[in-house]
């Protein structure tokens, strides 16, 4: 077969990567793909939101399945054209991407069919948001219904902070039209958790768990980021709490979908918060996760081409389960200085060639470019960085050696990635 991946960060390459093991997979394409998925893919000089010119891609080259990576494509409807124009493509339609691209509609899901999240008011005028934000006690939490990168969710921990995030959104407008509907619900705390699951519309098959790491710096501190690093599998889910979150959230979801007209095939990723033993929603993604999918992926043994197949036909119950290796993986996301807000750029990366021999590690390339031999920075996270092994905390160490290996200037990654659940191990190892 010959795939088309869209999109060009770390989980694309980890897709690409995966599906690159496939017997049945003949050729990949990536587009725009980096530096580092040049070295197994063809890499296609074309944006991810450039739909036409993708699906022009694709019929000259009779692509025969496309994969598409990000939200933004799902949200501009490229499954819908490339469905339309007789070309299999994992993911949901416009309609079904809705779960992601507007929080105020996966919320009145939510609201209506009884799937746990925190209680929430919608605002579309901002005299109305500042009134009720004034007469509610802190911490509460502010969202912009559209897409914003992963930075649309604000935790206000004090009034002032309320007032600035809300002219942010509907004044000065930040976010641009993501800001113009704003949701603000209570605060839930507890361990954030991220279930993901493929969807063929009737059928859901999940991924083991993961947990990523949104803020910037250690001990989840700074400003929300699109993820600073994710490890899988998540030791304090118990097979009790699995059984509910499928039951009560997951399946919940896919019916409730269905009840609303609405066929959601491609990924479905919950963003849960674990409030003691119960499970909510703190938001739901139409797609694969970044960095989840880099840790995910990695821990993977079953061959990941059937189950997307099998997710567009329709077909999902007859895969059966997944198989999965031992152990943990843990991806540490490597950055460039200015990262969230304007990363530095172009700086050559040094010591990528002390990883290949590694045992165990694997290198996902996120922002970067080749030119001639070398790799440079291209965008604000840079490098994911991934080891697995058998214990937590060997992985752990693994994985920051690794890091050691390389370098560049102003890069930067958070030194913590993996320690709640070491916590979680050696609070139970010593009762």
């Amino acid at each position: 077969m010959k795939i088309l991946v869209v999109g060009g960060g770390g989980r694309e390459h980890a897709i690409v990567w995966k599906l690159s093991k496939s017997k049945k997979v003949t050729e990949i394409f990536c587009a725009p793909g980096n530096g580092g998925i040049s070295e197994i893919a063809n890499c296609v000089p074309l944006s991810a939101e450039d739909i036409e010119g993708l699906l022009r891609f694709s019929k000259k080259e009779k692509i025969d399945l496309a994969v598409i990576g990000p939200e933004n494509p799902l949200a501009s409807g490229i499954v819908d054209t490339f469905l339309e124009n007789g070309i299999p493509a994992f993911g949901p339609r416009k309609k079904a991407a809705l779960i992601e691209t507007s929080k105020v509609f996966a919320k009145r899901i939510m609201k209506k069919y009884g799937i746990p999240t925190a209680d929430f008011e919608v605002f579309e005028d901002y005299g109305k948001a500042i009134a009720h934000v004034s007469g509610r006690e802190i911490p509460f939490v502010v969202k912009a219904d559209g897409l914003c990168g992963g930075k649309g969710a604000y935790v206000i921990r004090r009034k002032e902070e309320a007032y600035s995030v809300l002219e942010d959104l509907f004044v000065k407008k930040v976010h641009g039209i993501a800001g113009e509907r704003v949701i603000v619900e209570d605060c839930l705390t507890g361990q954030e958790i991220s279930y993901l699951a493929f969807c063929d519309g009737k059928t859901f098959l999940p991924l083991i768990p993961s947990q990523d790491h949104k803020a910037l710096l250690d001990n989840d501190m700074g400003p929300m980021t699109g993820g600073m690093g994710a490890y899988a599998p998540v030791p304090f889910v118990s097979n009790e709490l699995e059984e509910n979150i499928k039951a009560k959230i997951m399946g919940k979801t896919l019916e409730a979908l269905r009840e609303e007209g609405v066929e959601y095939k491609g990924i479905l990723y919950g963003g849960l918060m674990l409030v003691g033993e119960k499970p909510y929603v703190l938001e739901f993604n139409a797609r694969f996760g970044d960095p989840e999918t880099q840790a995910i992926l990695v821990k993977m043994d079953s061959d990941l081409l059937p189950i997307i197949s099998s997710c567009v036909n329709g077909t999902l119950h007859e895969i059966g389960e997944i198989k999965w290796k031992e152990g943990y993986a843990v991806c540490v996301v490597v950055a460039s200085r200015g990262y969230p807000w304007k990363p530095e750029k172009d700086k050559p990366i040094e010591g990528l060639d002390f990883l290949r021999d590694l045992d165990d590690v694997i290198v996902f390339h996120a922002g970067t470019k080749k030119v001639g031999d070398r790799y440079y920075t291209s965008g604000g996270r840079v490098l994911n960085i991934v080891a697995i092994g058998k214990e937590l905390q060997d992985t752990i160490e693994k994985v920051y050696d690794a890091i050691s290996m390389i370098n560049f200037e102003g890069m930067f990654f958070r030194k913590d990635i993996g320690k709640k659940a070491l916590d979680y191990i050696r609070r139970i190892d010593n009762g």
